[in-house]
């Protein structure tokens, strides 16, 4: 399959893949935050974070997509979200992700493959430990909920900058 946005959305709708998808006004995936266990995930930074291992997770953020001509949009923060509440709604847990920090820098979207870590703190995730130039290690304790999931629409003209 040569469209990404269709194949993650058939993987996710198939149980093959964890993630919240962003929707546009017409049904089609711009965005994304992939989670799940930490032995299905790659790790970036692998030498860096196995040197001194955090805390064991039991979730990963891995990657958060958002289309080129979507960015700047809220659908990262969207897509954050929404992982956030499905992780919630599965029994919660520590989870981590790596980011790197964009403050005092010109970093270029395409080399961000998990957002930024503002906005992962912004989420309330805490930096553990930095692991690169920019990159840290970041995590937050996510509470369990009891609300079922359902599909919602997100108003992006809404949503902020992100």
């Amino acid at each position: 399959m040569s469209d990404p946005r269709t194949l993650k959305h058939e993987l996710v709708h198939a149980g093959r893949a964890h993630a919240a998808l962003v929707f546009d006004e017409d049904g089609r995936a711009q965005g994304w935050c992939q989670y799940g266990s930490p032995d299905e995930l790659n790790l970036k930074h692998a030498r860096a974070y196995w040197a001194d291992p955090p805390p064991s997770a039991h979730l990963r953020i891995a990657c958060i997509f958002v289309d080129k001509s979507h960015r700047g949009q809220g659908v990262a923060r969207a897509a954050l979200r929404g992982a956030l509440g499905q992780i919630a709604a599965a029994g919660g847990g520590l989870t981590e992700a790596i980011s790197e920090t964009t403050v005092g820098r010109q970093a270029q979207g395409r080399f961000l493959f998990s957002a930024t870590v503002e906005l992962f703190e912004h989420h309330g995730f805490t930096r553990r430990r930095q692991v690169g130039k920019h990159a840290w290690i970041v995590s937050r304790l996510v509470d369990p909920t009891p609300i079922p999931l359902r599909r919602h629409t997100i108003d992006l003209s809404q949503e902020g900058t992100t």
